[in-house]
């Protein structure tokens, strides 16, 4: 009797450890956490740019340099003209007027741009023309009548100064030629009107020689009393037509 009760007691003691090993088995057992997410990459940078010109002002026709610096950038592009560069450097331009040059930086995160502005100073005028020479009416404003005293062939005292003043303007002149013309007033006679006439045309081209003016740009020819320039009979009329007349021959 005691050995059937202790056959039942460990029959009962090992079913109920395997009703609980069976009991923790079933169990369910807890799912694992799941791995964080890995942190979102870092957003791309935005570009930087920068333009200069060196110089800014210019006269037109010349030249200017344009430099510039970027970051974060893959494409950069100049506008006007220029069209696309590299992430820096430098480049000449000659724009013909005033222009504003824009250089656009673009990437992956986003865009930026910068301006210079190169200002193209307007060419000065023109100098007017040179008034057109009348070389004829220069002629006779500088290059003076000599005048003489009655039956003389010597140069005045008061007629030296007319006479500096005509060999200043040939000499400024040297392609200027001349006659002196020797006149006489209407006493005497012919023959002896022509000689003094002679000698009067002399006497002014020797003194314009003594002044530095060549020889070779001085004739002279006597009229004596053939070519008045006054007809009356009085002293101031004789006193007109005594002189050494220049005249331009070239």
């Amino acid at each position: 009797m005691i050995r059937v009760s202790r056959f039942v007691y460990r029959g009962a003691f090992f079913t109920a450890i395997l009703a609980l090993a069976l009991v923790a088995g079933c169990k369910k057992k807890p799912l694992a956490a799941p791995p964080p997410p890995p942190p979102p990459p870092p957003a791309a940078a935005r570009p930087t740019v920068s333009l200069s010109a060196n110089p800014t002002s210019i006269n037109k026709g010349d030249s200017s340099t344009l430099s510039w610096t970027s970051t974060d950038a893959t494409t950069l592009t100049i506008s006007p003209e220029v069209g696309a560069v590299t992430a820096q450097g430098s480049t000449k331009v000659t724009p013909a007027d005033s222009t504003t040059y824009t250089i656009t930086a673009s990437g992956a995160g986003g865009s930026a741009d910068s301006s210079v502005r190169i200002t193209v100073a307007a060419p000065p005028p023109p100098p007017p023309p040179p008034p057109s020479r009348d070389e004829n009416a220069e002629f006779l404003a500088n290059v003076h009548t000599v005048y003489f005293d009655f039956n003389k062939a010597d140069i005045r005292a008061d007629q030296r100064d007319g006479l500096a003043h005509s060999a200043e303007y040939l000499r400024q002149n040297p392609q200027v030629k001349l006659n002196i013309e020797g006149n006489c007033d209407s006493r005497g006679s012919t023959e002896y009107n022509l000689l003094l006439g002679d000698r009067r045309a002399a006497a002014v081209k020797n003194y314009l020689v003594q002044l530095g003016i060549s020889a070779d740009r001085i004739n002279t020819v006597s009229y004596g009393k053939e070519k008045p320039v006054c007809t009356e009979e009085n002293e101031s009329c004789w006193q007109q037509n005594r002189n050494g007349h220049p005249v331009k021959t070239n």
